[in-house]
């Protein structure tokens, strides 16, 4: 790994359609070390100060000056219709990734939280997806922990 290039940058919103492309799923966006493969065969190293959500369309920035556009894989999901505002605070109740459309949920697949889901009244449909899920109210991207710095109560 000694000799690929190195990705120590994110660019947000910085993927472009010329761009060589790098497809991962949500488990594999949260990251802060790994080696990589784009789609056109370049391998590189992912190797960023902190562990990091990569959205769909960010890019990452390699040492050589190339840019590699990250694109969300299709995976496994639940779309959820029903009453979107009661369904959505259960999901978040239970801190479930969640993507919020303007007729519909998505969340990963499970089988407990999608019999919760019907039993609250849900219409649940499995598919095939891309899951960009929403990043939280404290800071961009995945929140494990409440952490104060650049964030909405930061002003």
């Amino acid at each position: 790994m000694n000799n690929l290039p190195l990705a120590q940058e994110v660019l947000r919103t910085g993927a472009a359609d010329d761009m060589d492309v790098v497809v991962l799923d949500y488990e594999a966006r949260f990251l802060r070390r790994r080696k990589l493969r784009s789609q056109a065969g370049l391998s590189f190293v992912v190797d960023l100060e902190k562990t990091t959500s990569l959205d769909d369309g960010d890019a990452l920035g390699l040492s050589d000056g190339v840019r590699i556009a990250v694109r969300a894989a299709p995976e496994e999901v639940l779309e959820v219709r029903g009453s979107l505002p009661r369904l959505a605070w259960h999901i978040g109740n239970r801190h479930t990734p969640c993507q919020i459309c303007a007729d519909h949920l998505v969340i990963q697949r499970d089988p407990v939280i999608r019999h919760m889901l019907e039993h609250l009244g849900a219409d649940v449909t499995e598919t095939v997806r891309p899951f960009t899920p929403e990043g939280g109210a404290y800071g961009h991207g995945r929140t494990h922990s409440h952490e104060h710095g650049h964030t909405a109560h930061a002003d």
